[in-house]
């Protein structure tokens, strides 16, 4: 919600700095992200008055204008602007102004023809993304004062961040509402009077679909100037609150929402056949919508129709056939209350978001459409004229939200809040809130307000009077409540410690969401069942993840964008699985790397990290878990990996996890280079691990041989190392494998493995004839069961 402090101020003015209301309005849970000027920074732009204007001697599309800006003689400037002419207010950046984007201003002949300024237009000064033609200011405007000045342009501009819950600060009435609470001063809510009737016409309103609209309001406003324009200051209190201006009867719509938190809709009267209906779509029912796009509607959404077709999308976005053009004439006002659940996220699944679906979904005040209906036709017949019939109203009592009694215990609010708040300003504190407070013995009984469907329970009050009593107001004090520590298995994985290491050779921790593109859980995960999200946040999050490497992935993309070209990082978290009924949970932990295999500097050669550097980093990773042979990786394919260079991580042969290169189709898809490397494991069978034993260490000498071994080209040497370990007594401690060479003098179907085993018995020297025998048992089982050779 973003919104001009001099318009709040309009309605309540504490006396308070802006510094102090936005710190005010964070601790009260309305957290303000930006308080921003409604202008970006300029300066020597001033009011000016053009005296003439004549043609440019050389250009057909300049003129050169004679402009009064209150100087001692007026400033010649040379003009490109269409709308320029003599007699108009305009703004004028004299010699030395400095506009938006460093823009100096300096004396300049244009075709030869001096120009001491410029005439500026609304782009130019910040105050709009396109302009056409220079901005024309009202005939009143001081010339010569300076423009900041006039137009009140360093009015900071608050935007709030609001929890899904507070939809009634969705407005400037909402926001002024609480400053007054929280400053304890009255709030000076604009007068809002009756519009009687001066002509007859109505439009008769068919509810059919009551559940999800109990009330709508429709009016006819007749006969409107086509060519009115929205004044300047309505023009100006829209743009402060973020939106743009249109035309006169939708930015009258529009201030009424941002004034008041009504969602309203202007119809041309001259296109609608025969009355209102509020209905559900039929199923595959085509609607052209305002922006452009044609939406194929399902059957669960609500739509506002005539006789004839439907109109619009109830409480998301108006429909292009329907609405209100340059040639209309005639108007008809909607107002409605349409219920939370009927319009959450069906904006979403249209691919939508509008400023009327983000107050619907969340709850506008259920008594607010006639209040709106009288505002939005004050302000038309000041701006645009006409003549407005009676207010149409067809209300179902029964399906509006009923506002119970809720008990509220003094000695709750005691106990929960720790602290003694005494009646008064309990029962001030709710009557500010626009709650109806009764005492009882107990404490009180308190009805909340229409606009607040975050009350329902006597918690809900307790946290209204404690954030507006302000929780620094409230003592720390320590739990007095007995507190029993858990014992940890001593073997037990320990996540905390997993990410220090990760930390420590040189990752980054990312947190990413729990929901992913479609396309992305297709690309990585095609062999899960998606998990489609029933009210996502958006298109592109609108599955469950399978995997963690969907999020990597994307933070290697953000990171790639900002000229990060060595990126190590790991995310911590669930994933999700659909069952036959149920959906599974599974904690992993998955890393990512991209780039140089260690950070630049002189004393390492530059080299990119392979394969081998993301699985030592897995293996130091599993080898805090348990002894590091329950560990293997194996060749395998995985959707998501390149079919050559992927591999399933192994526990005791049960499978914990993938490891390997990005599939060349994956990357090419997400716009990846070459080279991104990728792990993923399973916490689940890691939860146990071994303890470290002690082992003595031995006092006589280690013997080392070694051994050029010609395998296979394709033998991995997981299995060697599997057959020697098998093979080889207890006193070798170590197999080492030191070099892989192929090329000169090795057969092509060949590779040279070059081995070193370590023997070292605790009871004694080793001796030759212990040390022969061992290698030669060594060297006869890798020949028996793998065909390997001793190399010449």
């Amino acid at each position: 919600m973003r919104f001009s402090e001099a318009w709040l101020r309009e309605w309540v003015n504490p006396d308070i700095t802006t510094e102090a209301l936005a710190d005010q309005l964070s601790m009260a849970g309305l957290e303000v992200d930006s308080v921003v000027p409604a202008a970006p920074a300029f300066s020597g732009v001033v009011v000016g008055e053009v005296l003439t204007r004549a043609p440019h001697p050389d250009a057909d599309k300049l003129s050169v204008c004679s402009v009064n800006t209150g100087g001692d003689a007026p400033a010649q400037i040379v003009c490109g602007a269409r709308n320029v002419a003599a007699g108009m207010k305009v703004a004028v950046a004299t010699v030395g102004a400095k506009l938006p984007g460093d823009f100096k201003i300096k004396e300049a002949k244009l075709r030869g023809v001096q120009s001491l300024g410029m005439i500026c237009s609304a782009a130019e000064l910040g105050l709009a993304e396109s302009s056409d033609g220079i901005l024309p200011l009202p005939a009143d405007a001081p010339v010569g004062s300076d423009l900041r000045d006039y137009l009140a342009l360093d009015d900071p501009c608050i935007d709030v961040d609001l929890t899904p819950d507070r939809a009634d600060c969705l407005s400037v009435a909402g926001i002024a509402r609480e400053v007054g609470v929280l400053n304890r001063v009255s709030v000076c809510v604009p007068q809002i009077g009756v519009v009687e009737p001066a002509i007859d016409a109505a439009f008769a309103v068919d509810l059919q679909a009551e559940a999800a609209c109990p009330r709508y309001l429709c009016r006819i406003v007749h006969g409107i100037d086509a060519a009115a324009q929205t004044p300047d200051w309505m023009v100006e209190k829209l743009r402060r609150g973020g939106i743009r201006a249109i035309s006169p009867v939708v930015d009258i719509t529009n201030y009424v929402l941002l004034e008041l938190g009504q969602p309203m809709h202007g119809f041309d009267l001259d296109r609608l056949d025969g009355g209102i209906v509020v209905r559900m779509a039929e199923a595959g029912e085509r609607l052209r919508l305002l922006d452009g796009s044609e939406a194929t509607l399902r059957a669960d959404t609500l739509v506002i129709a005539d006789r004839r077709r439907a109109l619009a999308m109830a409480g998301i976005m108006g429909g292009e056939d329907s609405g209100v053009g340059e040639a209309t004439q005639n108007v008809l006002l909607e107002s409605a209350f349409f219920t939370p659940l009927a319009i959450a996220g069906k904006a979403r699944s249209y691919g939508l978001h509008t400023d009327s679906s983000h107050r619907f979904e969340r709850g506008v005040d259920f008594m607010l459409q006639r209040l709106a209906m009288e505002r939005a036709t004050a302000l038309m017949l000041a701006i645009v004229g006409g003549q407005a019939g009676p207010i149409t109203e067809a209300t179902t009592d029964a399906h509006l939200p009923q506002r119970e009694p809720i008990l509220l215990r003094r000695a709750r609010v005691r106990r929960v809040l720790g602290v003694a708040i005494d009646d008064a300003t309990i029962a001030d504190i709710l009557a500010r809130l626009g709650m109806q407070v009764t005492a009882t013995d107990a404490g009180w009984s308190v009805i909340a307000p229409s606009a607040r469907f975050d009350i329902a329970i006597e918690a809900d009050l307790i946290e209204e009077i404690g954030r507006v009593y302000g929780y620094a107001n409230i003592p720390a004090s320590l739990s007095s409540a007995p507190v029993s520590i858990a014992l940890r298995p001593e073997a037990e994985f320990n996540l905390g410690r997993a990410k220090q290491l990760l930390t420590q050779r040189g990752y980054h921790e990312a947190i990413t969401y729990s929901f992913i593109a479609p396309e992305l859980a297709a690309l990585l995960t095609p062999e899960v069942a998606p998990i489609k999200l029933a009210n996502p946040i958006s298109a592109d999050m609108s599955d469950m993840r399978a995997s963690l490497w969907p999020g990597l992935l994307q933070t290697l993309q953000y990171n790639l964008a900002r000229q990060q070209t060595r990126v190590r990082v790991f995310e911590s978290g669930l994933t999700f699985r659909r069952t036959d009924a149920d959906i599974e949970q599974h904690p992993k932990l998955a890393g990512l790397v991209y780039g140089e295999a260690a950070a630049e500097q002189w004393g390492l050669a530059s080299r990119q990290a392979d394969f081998f550097d993301i699985k030592a980093d897995l293996e130091s990773l599993l080898g805090q878990v348990a002894d590091p042979t329950e560990f293997r990786f194996v060749a395998a394919e995985h959707p998501a990996l390149h079919p050559g260079q992927g591999a399933q991580v192994l526990r005791k042969d049960a499978p914990i996890g993938w490891i390997g290169l990005l599939h060349p189709a994956v990357q090419k898809a997400l716009d990846l280079p070459k080279g991104v490397f990728l792990f993923e494991v399973d916490l689940l069978p890691l939860r146990l691990g071994g303890i470290p034993q002690f082992a003595p260490l031995s006092k006589f000498p280690a013997i080392r041989r070694d051994f050029a071994l010609l395998v296979d080209r394709d033998l991995p040497f997981q299995a060697v190392l599997d057959c020697v370990r098998d093979a080889a007594p207890a006193f070798v401690t170590e197999i080492q494998l030191f070099d892989v060479y192929t090329g000169e003098n090795i057969d092509l179907s060949l590779k040279s493995l070059a081995l070193s085993l370590i023997l070292q018995e605790t009871s004694h020297t080793l001796t030759d004839t212990e040390i022969d025998e061992a290698s030669a048992v060594v060297l006869a089982a890798l020949a028996e069961v793998l065909s390997v050779k001793l190399r010449d």
